[in-house]
């Protein structure tokens, strides 16, 4: 049984990391390994609100039409780390996986994809800090 102290110490903490949406700085990084050396790398900045439900959308580059038709499905996760394996129903053979780490205040993810029949290969990298609530 829970002491009372513990009980508002968790009550204080509130929900665990990301399970309720709050407002993130986000820095995106998407490397292409492929491309002439100052093409190779584009950083973008921005702000979002984001839960644990929202992850596995999170990746902006999942929004580009040669991804149409991709998404990420869960395939575990502990208190602490999510794993995604990449589904695409209109482009064969592109294959992928995401990982997500989740602290209190910051959460890192890594979607790594190659695409099919090209031979092609990139990555994205999303970095969150956490500003506030939604």
């Amino acid at each position: 049984m829970l002491s009372t102290w513990r009980i508002c110490l968790l009550l204080a903490l509130g929900p665990s990391t990301v399970e309720v949406p709050r407002l993130y700085d986000l820095t995106t990084e998407t490397s292409m390994p492929h491309l002439e050396e100052n093409l190779r790398y584009t950083v973008e900045r921005s702000q979002r609100c984001l839960s644990r439900d929202d992850l596995a959308s999170a990746f902006p580059i999942l929004h580009h039409p040669s991804l149409a038709g991709c998404k990420l499905r869960e395939q575990s996760h502990d208190q602490s780390a999510l794993t995604y394996q990449l589904v695409c129903d209109r482009a064969p053979g592109t294959t992928g996986q995401a990982t997500w780490h989740l602290e209190e205040q910051i959460i890192r993810g890594r979607l790594d994809v190659k695409l099919g029949g090209k031979n092609m290969t990139f990555s994205q990298r999303v970095t969150g800090r956490v500003r506030g609530q939604c």
